[in-house]
Protein backbone atom coordinates (compact mmCIF):
# COMPACT_ATOMS: atom_id res chain seq x y z
CA UNK A 1 0.00 0.00 0.00
CA UNK A 2 2.44 2.72 0.67
CA UNK A 3 4.26 2.31 -3.01
CA UNK A 4 0.32 2.80 -3.78
CA UNK A 5 0.71 5.88 -1.80
CA UNK A 6 3.92 7.20 -3.18
CA UNK A 7 2.77 6.46 -6.43
CA UNK A 8 0.04 8.61 -6.70
CA UNK A 9 1.63 11.49 -4.78
CA UNK A 10 4.23 11.43 -7.39
CA UNK A 11 1.38 11.56 -10.15
CA UNK A 12 0.10 14.36 -7.93
CA UNK A 13 2.98 16.08 -7.99
CA UNK A 14 3.54 15.93 -11.37
CA UNK A 15 -0.06 17.16 -12.25
CA UNK A 16 0.69 20.34 -9.90
CA UNK A 17 3.74 20.88 -12.04
CA UNK A 18 2.55 19.96 -15.07
CA UNK A 19 -0.36 22.70 -13.97
CA UNK A 20 2.11 25.62 -13.20
CA UNK A 21 3.77 25.24 -16.23
CA UNK A 22 0.75 25.11 -17.85
CA UNK A 23 0.01 28.10 -16.61
CA UNK A 24 3.29 29.58 -17.15
CA UNK A 25 2.89 29.26 -20.55
CA UNK A 26 -0.55 30.32 -20.82
CA UNK A 27 0.72 33.95 -18.95
CA UNK A 28 3.14 34.26 -21.35
CA UNK A 29 1.12 33.90 -24.46
CA UNK A 30 -1.05 36.22 -22.95
CA UNK A 31 1.78 38.92 -22.58
CA UNK A 32 3.05 38.33 -26.16
CA UNK A 33 -0.58 38.86 -27.51
CA UNK A 34 -0.34 41.90 -25.98
CA UNK A 35 2.38 43.05 -27.06
CA UNK A 36 1.25 42.39 -30.75
CA UNK A 37 -2.29 44.03 -29.80
CA UNK A 38 -1.42 46.72 -32.51
CA UNK A 39 -0.90 44.77 -34.70
CA UNK A 40 -4.25 43.36 -33.81
CA UNK A 41 -6.27 46.37 -34.25
CA UNK A 42 -4.51 46.97 -37.45
CA UNK A 43 -5.43 43.15 -38.72
CA UNK A 44 -8.73 43.56 -37.40
CA UNK A 45 -9.50 47.16 -38.96
CA UNK A 46 -8.43 46.03 -42.40
CA UNK A 47 -9.94 43.15 -43.24
CA UNK A 48 -13.45 44.85 -43.04
CA UNK A 49 -13.26 46.61 -46.18
CA UNK A 50 -12.77 43.05 -48.41
CA UNK A 51 -16.51 42.27 -47.72
CA UNK A 52 -17.62 45.67 -49.06
CA UNK A 53 -19.51 45.72 -51.78
CA UNK A 54 -20.40 41.87 -51.72
CA UNK A 55 -23.38 39.76 -51.12
CA UNK A 56 -24.22 39.95 -47.50
CA UNK A 57 -24.83 36.46 -47.03
CA UNK A 58 -21.34 35.30 -48.48
CA UNK A 59 -20.11 37.51 -46.13
CA UNK A 60 -19.25 35.09 -43.25
CA UNK A 61 -18.55 32.95 -45.65
CA UNK A 62 -15.59 34.68 -47.22
CA UNK A 63 -14.37 35.87 -43.57
CA UNK A 64 -14.27 32.39 -42.38
CA UNK A 65 -12.13 31.41 -45.31
CA UNK A 66 -10.10 34.51 -45.03
CA UNK A 67 -9.39 33.01 -40.78
CA UNK A 68 -8.48 29.88 -42.19
CA UNK A 69 -5.86 31.30 -44.64
CA UNK A 70 -5.06 33.57 -41.41
CA UNK A 71 -4.18 30.56 -39.73
CA UNK A 72 -2.59 27.79 -42.35
CA UNK A 73 -0.20 31.16 -42.83
CA UNK A 74 0.26 31.28 -38.78
CA UNK A 75 1.11 27.54 -38.19
CA UNK A 76 2.43 25.99 -41.34
CA UNK A 77 4.76 29.18 -42.62
CA UNK A 78 5.19 31.30 -40.46
CA UNK A 79 5.77 29.66 -37.00
CA UNK A 80 8.32 26.55 -38.26
CA UNK A 81 10.09 29.57 -39.80
CA UNK A 82 10.43 31.89 -37.32
CA UNK A 83 11.39 29.36 -34.59
CA UNK A 84 14.01 27.89 -37.16
CA UNK A 85 15.15 31.40 -37.29
CA UNK A 86 15.39 31.94 -33.34
CA UNK A 87 17.23 28.63 -32.78
CA UNK A 88 19.83 29.00 -35.58
CA UNK A 89 20.27 32.81 -36.39
CA UNK A 90 18.62 34.89 -33.49
CA UNK A 91 20.45 37.61 -35.09
CA UNK A 92 18.15 38.09 -38.52
CA UNK A 93 14.95 38.80 -36.29
CA UNK A 94 15.55 42.31 -35.32
CA UNK A 95 16.15 42.69 -39.47
CA UNK A 96 13.04 40.83 -41.11
CA UNK A 97 10.85 42.58 -38.24
CA UNK A 98 12.18 45.95 -39.41
CA UNK A 99 11.33 45.16 -43.19
CA UNK A 100 7.76 44.19 -41.97
CA UNK A 101 7.67 47.40 -39.63
CA UNK A 102 8.45 49.44 -43.08
CA UNK A 103 6.17 47.78 -44.96
CA UNK A 104 3.29 48.68 -42.20
CA UNK A 105 4.77 51.83 -42.31
CA UNK A 106 4.38 52.00 -46.57
CA UNK A 107 0.65 50.87 -45.98
CA UNK A 108 -0.37 53.48 -43.87
CA UNK A 109 1.60 56.20 -45.66
CA UNK A 110 -0.22 55.17 -48.73
CA UNK A 111 -3.62 55.16 -47.32
CA UNK A 112 -2.95 58.31 -46.04
CA UNK A 113 -1.47 59.59 -49.73
CA UNK A 114 -4.81 58.08 -51.28
CA UNK A 115 -7.49 60.08 -48.58
CA UNK A 116 -5.63 63.35 -49.85
CA UNK A 117 -5.02 62.75 -53.35
CA UNK A 118 -8.37 61.21 -54.29
CA UNK A 119 -6.66 58.11 -55.68
CA UNK A 120 -8.28 54.99 -54.76
CA UNK A 121 -8.47 51.79 -56.59
CA UNK A 122 -11.32 51.59 -58.76
CA UNK A 123 -14.16 50.14 -57.08
CA UNK A 124 -16.26 50.06 -60.16
CA UNK A 125 -14.21 47.40 -62.07
CA UNK A 126 -14.30 45.73 -58.38
CA UNK A 127 -18.47 45.98 -58.94
CA UNK A 128 -18.37 44.51 -62.61
CA UNK A 129 -15.61 41.82 -61.58
CA UNK A 130 -17.69 40.90 -58.73
CA UNK A 131 -21.21 40.79 -60.72
CA UNK A 132 -19.25 38.81 -64.17
CA UNK A 133 -17.93 35.99 -62.27
CA UNK A 134 -19.21 36.00 -58.44
CA UNK A 135 -16.86 32.96 -57.49
CA UNK A 136 -13.69 33.85 -59.56
CA UNK A 137 -14.21 37.73 -57.50
CA UNK A 138 -14.64 35.93 -53.87
CA UNK A 139 -11.47 33.73 -54.71
CA UNK A 140 -9.58 36.93 -55.37
CA UNK A 141 -10.72 38.88 -52.70
CA UNK A 142 -9.80 36.08 -50.06
CA UNK A 143 -6.18 35.53 -51.92
CA UNK A 144 -5.58 38.95 -52.09
CA UNK A 145 -7.23 39.46 -48.24
CA UNK A 146 -4.61 36.23 -47.38
CA UNK A 147 -1.26 37.91 -49.06
CA UNK A 148 -1.68 41.02 -46.61
CA UNK A 149 -2.85 39.00 -43.36
CA UNK A 150 0.50 37.24 -44.17
CA UNK A 151 2.87 40.22 -43.61
CA UNK A 152 0.25 40.72 -40.27
CA UNK A 153 0.76 37.57 -39.09
CA UNK A 154 4.57 37.55 -39.58
CA UNK A 155 4.77 40.54 -37.50
CA UNK A 156 2.08 39.31 -34.82
CA UNK A 157 3.87 36.17 -34.54
CA UNK A 158 7.64 37.99 -34.60
CA UNK A 159 6.64 40.46 -32.11
CA UNK A 160 5.21 37.55 -30.05
CA UNK A 161 8.54 35.48 -30.24
CA UNK A 162 10.48 38.37 -29.16
CA UNK A 163 8.57 38.51 -26.40
CA UNK A 164 9.37 34.44 -25.46
CA UNK A 165 12.67 34.10 -26.64
CA UNK A 166 14.18 33.15 -23.48
CA UNK A 167 12.04 29.95 -23.09
CA UNK A 168 12.49 26.90 -24.11
CA UNK A 169 12.33 25.50 -27.85
CA UNK A 170 8.78 23.75 -27.27
CA UNK A 171 7.38 25.73 -24.95
CA UNK A 172 8.28 28.37 -27.16
CA UNK A 173 6.45 26.62 -29.94
CA UNK A 174 3.52 25.29 -27.84
CA UNK A 175 2.94 29.76 -26.71
CA UNK A 176 3.10 30.69 -30.38
CA UNK A 177 0.44 28.63 -31.01
CA UNK A 178 -1.73 28.96 -28.36
CA UNK A 179 -0.99 32.78 -29.61
CA UNK A 180 -1.90 32.50 -33.10
CA UNK A 181 -4.71 30.27 -32.59
CA UNK A 182 -6.19 33.41 -29.84
CA UNK A 183 -5.71 35.61 -32.10
CA UNK A 184 -6.69 34.36 -35.37
CA UNK A 185 -10.15 33.54 -33.52
CA UNK A 186 -10.04 36.98 -32.12
CA UNK A 187 -9.62 39.16 -34.33
CA UNK A 188 -11.80 37.54 -37.09
CA UNK A 189 -14.28 36.94 -34.87
CA UNK A 190 -14.62 40.69 -34.41
CA UNK A 191 -14.64 41.31 -37.66
CA UNK A 192 -17.50 39.21 -38.33
CA UNK A 193 -19.24 40.83 -35.49
CA UNK A 194 -18.86 43.85 -37.15
CA UNK A 195 -19.00 43.35 -40.12
CA UNK A 196 -22.83 41.66 -39.62
CA UNK A 197 -23.91 44.44 -36.97
CA UNK A 198 -25.76 46.42 -39.70
CA UNK A 199 -27.94 43.21 -40.44
CA UNK A 200 -28.37 42.68 -37.07
CA UNK A 201 -29.78 46.03 -37.11
CA UNK A 202 -32.11 46.05 -39.29
CA UNK A 203 -33.81 42.40 -37.68
CA UNK A 204 -34.41 44.39 -34.57
CA UNK A 205 -35.82 47.77 -36.15
CA UNK A 206 -38.50 45.20 -37.84
CA UNK A 207 -39.17 44.09 -33.81
CA UNK A 208 -42.57 45.58 -32.87
CA UNK A 209 -41.34 46.90 -29.60
CA UNK A 210 -39.97 50.52 -29.53
CA UNK A 211 -36.86 50.36 -28.05
CA UNK A 212 -35.91 47.10 -29.79
CA UNK A 213 -36.82 48.84 -32.94
CA UNK A 214 -34.93 52.22 -32.03
CA UNK A 215 -32.02 50.35 -31.00
CA UNK A 216 -31.84 48.66 -34.38
CA UNK A 217 -32.21 51.58 -36.44
CA UNK A 218 -29.31 53.28 -34.47
CA UNK A 219 -27.46 50.39 -35.17
CA UNK A 220 -27.83 50.54 -38.62
CA UNK A 221 -27.08 54.69 -38.54
CA UNK A 222 -24.33 53.85 -36.78
CA UNK A 223 -21.93 51.17 -38.76
CA UNK A 224 -20.81 53.19 -41.20
CA UNK A 225 -19.38 55.76 -38.68
CA UNK A 226 -18.01 52.64 -37.02
CA UNK A 227 -16.10 51.25 -39.84
CA UNK A 228 -14.81 55.25 -40.62
CA UNK A 229 -13.11 55.26 -37.16
CA UNK A 230 -11.92 51.45 -37.71
CA UNK A 231 -10.28 52.36 -41.07
CA UNK A 232 -8.67 55.80 -39.38
CA UNK A 233 -7.47 53.50 -36.11
CA UNK A 234 -6.02 50.77 -38.92
CA UNK A 235 -4.31 53.41 -40.40
CA UNK A 236 -2.83 55.15 -37.00
CA UNK A 237 -2.70 51.58 -35.73
CA UNK A 238 0.38 51.07 -38.68
CA UNK A 239 2.22 53.83 -38.59
CA UNK A 240 2.54 53.74 -34.63
CA UNK A 241 3.01 50.01 -35.06
CA UNK A 242 5.73 50.41 -37.71
CA UNK A 243 7.57 53.38 -36.47
CA UNK A 244 7.92 51.77 -32.90
CA UNK A 245 9.25 48.43 -34.41
CA UNK A 246 11.92 50.85 -36.90
CA UNK A 247 12.53 52.53 -33.66
CA UNK A 248 13.49 49.83 -31.27
CA UNK A 249 15.16 47.58 -34.27
CA UNK A 250 17.52 50.58 -35.24
CA UNK A 251 18.42 50.98 -31.17
CA UNK A 252 19.21 46.93 -31.01
CA UNK A 253 21.40 47.38 -33.73
CA UNK A 254 23.40 50.02 -32.06
CA UNK A 255 22.08 53.35 -33.29
CA UNK A 256 20.42 54.71 -30.50
CA UNK A 257 19.77 58.40 -31.51
CA UNK A 258 16.23 58.04 -32.51
CA UNK A 259 14.89 55.85 -30.03
CA UNK A 260 16.91 57.80 -27.17
CA UNK A 261 14.95 61.17 -28.27
CA UNK A 262 11.40 59.31 -27.85
CA UNK A 263 12.19 58.03 -24.82
CA UNK A 264 13.61 60.87 -23.81
CA UNK A 265 10.47 62.72 -24.34
CA UNK A 266 8.03 60.03 -22.87
CA UNK A 267 10.08 60.30 -19.28
CA UNK A 268 9.12 63.89 -19.25
CA UNK A 269 5.65 63.58 -19.92
CA UNK A 270 5.28 60.75 -17.37
CA UNK A 271 7.32 62.87 -14.55
CA UNK A 272 6.00 66.26 -15.57
CA UNK A 273 2.13 65.10 -15.70
CA UNK A 274 1.60 63.41 -12.40
CA UNK A 275 -1.52 60.61 -12.24
CA UNK A 276 -1.95 61.13 -15.76
CA UNK A 277 2.30 60.30 -16.53
CA UNK A 278 1.43 56.64 -17.40
CA UNK A 279 -1.34 57.70 -19.91
CA UNK A 280 0.53 60.37 -21.25
CA UNK A 281 4.05 59.16 -21.36
CA UNK A 282 2.62 56.05 -23.18
CA UNK A 283 0.51 58.30 -25.64
CA UNK A 284 3.84 60.72 -26.61
CA UNK A 285 5.57 57.43 -27.23
CA UNK A 286 3.24 56.14 -29.49
CA UNK A 287 2.65 60.13 -31.18
CA UNK A 288 6.56 59.78 -31.87
CA UNK A 289 6.03 56.38 -33.19
CA UNK A 290 3.65 57.43 -35.69
CA UNK A 291 5.29 60.37 -36.93
CA UNK A 292 8.54 58.37 -37.85
CA UNK A 293 6.47 55.71 -39.11
CA UNK A 294 4.66 58.39 -41.20
CA UNK A 295 7.67 60.05 -42.41
CA UNK A 296 9.56 56.43 -42.76
CA UNK A 297 5.42 55.61 -45.07
CA UNK A 298 6.06 59.05 -47.38
CA UNK A 299 9.48 58.19 -48.25
CA UNK A 300 8.69 54.29 -49.57
CA UNK A 301 5.56 55.84 -51.17
CA UNK A 302 7.32 58.47 -52.79
CA UNK A 303 9.92 56.25 -54.10
CA UNK A 304 6.94 52.90 -54.56
CA UNK A 305 4.64 55.38 -57.07
CA UNK A 306 5.49 58.80 -57.56
CA UNK A 307 9.14 58.77 -59.10
CA UNK A 308 8.51 55.78 -61.28
CA UNK A 309 5.54 57.62 -62.86
CA UNK A 310 7.76 60.99 -63.56
CA UNK A 311 10.80 58.34 -64.93
CA UNK A 312 7.38 57.14 -67.43
CA UNK A 313 6.05 60.61 -68.19
CA UNK A 314 9.81 61.58 -68.74
CA UNK A 315 10.50 58.67 -71.02
CA UNK A 316 7.43 59.22 -72.89
CA UNK A 317 8.09 63.03 -73.41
Amino acid sequence: MSGLFALLDDVAALVRLTAASLDDIAGAAGRAGVKAAGVVVDDAAVTPRYVQGLEPKRELSIIGRIARGSLRNKLLFILPAALLLSQFAPWLLTPILMLGGAYLCYEGAEKIWELLSGHHPAAEETSESAAADPAAHEKKVVSGAVRTDFILSAEIMVISLNEVASEGFWPRALILVLVAVAITALVYGAVALIVKMDDVGLGLAARDSGPVSALGRGLVRAMPIVLSVLSTVGIAAMLWVGGHILLVGVDELGFAPPYAFVHHLEVLVHDATGPLGGFLGWLTNTVGSAIVGAVVGAVIVVVMHLLPKRATGAAHA
